[in-house]
């Protein structure tokens, strides 16, 4: 199903500049590059005591959160990074700037959350066939201090998890304060009991309801990259909302995607009467615009064209991915 458009129709670009002011997205005043600078240092604190004590009181659970650790320090990193890198303004390779390194590290920060678990549930597994003693005392000192220095880091990141890339560098943090604690209990029933199997057991629950987590976050961050229609939109809705505008005759070739968390970019064509002014047309691409912004989409390019022209009436294009396509924008 090809087909062609004559170029004579007017285009309609809107972008609406309060977006600065929006609740998704990094174009925040307070994007948390500071905190998350703090977190990072902070992470590494905790890497370093980790290790020591780990490598002292031979807990498999205690090494499995000095990874977690390495990896929470990685992906506060990146995280930081990325949150540097979107606030460059766009230029003409990057024309939609750099937001989506957020995205980026979020999916990326996703993945070390799996392979660690792997490493975990391997570890573990021989741990179990082949148990090794382990001294809570050494256990317990080196998660308290993971424990109590996590915390700081959540309550200094509290409040930006709307952003994707930020919401996966607390996923590591949320899971870390989870094994440390874990950690701190194996550390007391192995020192009052000396059941050394609890040290494993707990590394692998632990490992496991991360994992959950890190797939959703992995999960989101490709919904974006495939540059898919945000789940909160019914496109069906919105197209018979465009059409309740006067003189929108028919609407078609739908996309709507997401820069980052929260940006939405969205492009269509509307047919409208063929003999209108270019006044008139204004007035349409105002309205539509208006519409638009009720679905909190604020970035905008609408291409209108006349009743004549010879066009399929399907919401979305069924010429993307079709060899040499004659679809011409």
């Amino acid at each position: 199903m090809t087909h062609s458009h004559d170029h004579h129709h007017d285009h309609g670009h809107h972008h609406d500049h309060d977006h600065h002011h929006d609740h998704g997205g990094l174009f925040h005043t307070h994007a948390p590059a500071g905190k998350m600078k703090q977190a990072f240092f902070l992470a590494l604190i905790i890497l370093i005591s980790e290790l020591v004590f780990g490598f002292i009181s031979n807990s498999l659970a205690l090494l499995a959160d000095a990874w977690h650790m390495a990896t929470d320090v990685a992906a506060i990193g990146l995280s930081w990074f990325a949150l540097v890198q979107a606030k460059k303004p766009p230029n003409k390779r990057m024309t939609f700037g750099y937001e989506r390194a957020g995205i980026l590290a979020a999916a990326v920060n996703g993945l070390t959350l799996i392979v660690m678990t792997v490493w975990i549930l391997y570890s573990a597994v021989g741990r179990i066939i082949h148990p090794e003693t382990v001294t809570g005392m050494g256990m317990f000192i080196g998660a308290g201090i993971g424990l109590v220095v996590n915390l700081i880091i959540l309550f200094a990141l509290n409040g930006e998890g709307h952003n994707l890339n930020v919401k996966a560098a607390l996923l590591h943090v949320i899971g870390d304060v989870g094994a440390s604690a874990g950690v701190i209990i194996a550390g007391v029933i192995i020192y009052f009991t000396g059941w050394q199997i609890v040290d494993p057991i707990l590394s692998v629950v632990i490992a496991i309801i991360v994992a959950f987590s890190a797939w959703n976050i992995i999960k989101k961050s490709f919904h974006i990259l495939m540059q898919a229609a945000p789940y909160d939109l019914d496109l069906e809705e919105i197209a018979e909302k465009i059409k309740t505008v006067e003189n929108v005759q028919g609407v078609h070739d739908f996309h709507i995607w997401e820069l980052g968390s929260g940006q939405k970019f969205f492009t269509c064509h509307i047919v409208i009467p063929q003999n209108l002014r270019i006044s008139e047309t204004q007035e349409i691409l105002d309205n539509v615009n208006k519409v638009l912004k009720t679905f909190d989409i604020r970035h905008t390019t609408i291409q209108l064209e006349g009743t004549n022209t010879t066009h399929k009436d399907q919401l979305i294009c069924a010429d993307i991915g079709v060899e040499h396509p004659r679809h011409h924008h």
